[in-house]
């Protein structure tokens, strides 16, 4: 399992009991290597955010097994009751909002999160200089989001999500707010750092556009899950 980053064997989620049981669901099994952006898509209320929180260790399963890297997180319950630790050590998040703190500049935001893991300041803010510069945007370092634009505000936020060094990145819609240009953009940046960083990331997207861009796509097809390459548009590349 040395070349995937996720897998999951038949994971199952509910909620609720009696009438107002409902299955999201039901038996999920697939694998995510290192390097790959995947597209998970699913119409509407599919539970494309329920399993992108399951692979967070932020919702718990019903049931089922996955595994992070090579540990093995959920055997039918937590194997690591921290889920707090696997997240800070394993998963970047990024979401549809950047979720920027208004009151802190953009260096400040993109190192809570390291010195809240243990990191000196000093060496918070070597990486996130490194970052800002690897996204192009240094000469942003000491402004505040409202300051920038929306795509530059979701490229800190990117930034902010590769500071613990994690090996899977989850994206929920992050191209949602934004127009096509900058939605291109910033997948393209999801892609090179697939590669770059050796990290698998997953993407949650209602933007068929975005889908040539990517190297698979699961989709939620009767609570299963279903995967399948992709097309390349090599003009968007």
């Amino acid at each position: 399992m040395n070349q995937q980053s996720i897998h999951v064997e038949n994971l199952v989620k509910n909620f609720g009991k009696g009438d107002s049981f409902v299955d999201v669901i039901d038996g999920a099994s697939f694998s995510i290597d290192k390097g790959e952006l995947i597209a998970l898509i699913a119409p509407s209320g599919a539970g494309k955010t329920t399993l992108l929180m399951m692979i967070g260790c932020v919702e718990e399963p019903t049931s089922g097994e996955m595994w992070l890297g090579d540990e093995k997180v959920y055997d039918n319950k937590w194997l690591n009751k921290d889920t707090r630790a696997i997240r800070r050590e394993k998963i970047g998040f990024i979401f549809q909002a950047h979720y920027l703190i208004p009151f802190l500049n953009v260096i400040d935001n993109v190192t809570l999160l390291s010195q809240a893991n243990g990191q000196t300041k000093e060496e918070a803010e070597k990486f996130a200089m490194e970052l800002l510069k690897y996204f192009d945007i240094t000469e942003k370092a000491y402004a505040m989001p409202s300051q920038l634009s929306g795509g530059q505000n979701q490229r800190v936020a990117i930034a902010r999500a590769l500071a613990n060094k994690p090996k899977i990145i989850l994206a929920d819609e992050p191209t949602a707010a934004l127009d096509t240009e900058r939605s291109v953009s910033v997948v393209q940046m999801l892609k090179k750092i697939a590669i770059e960083q050796n990290v698998a990331v997953v993407m949650v997207t209602h933007d068929e556009a975005m889908l040539p861009l990517c190297d698979r796509i699961l989709k939620i097809e009767d609570k299963k899950i279903i995967s399948s390459k992709v097309m390349k548009d090599t003009t968007m590349i």
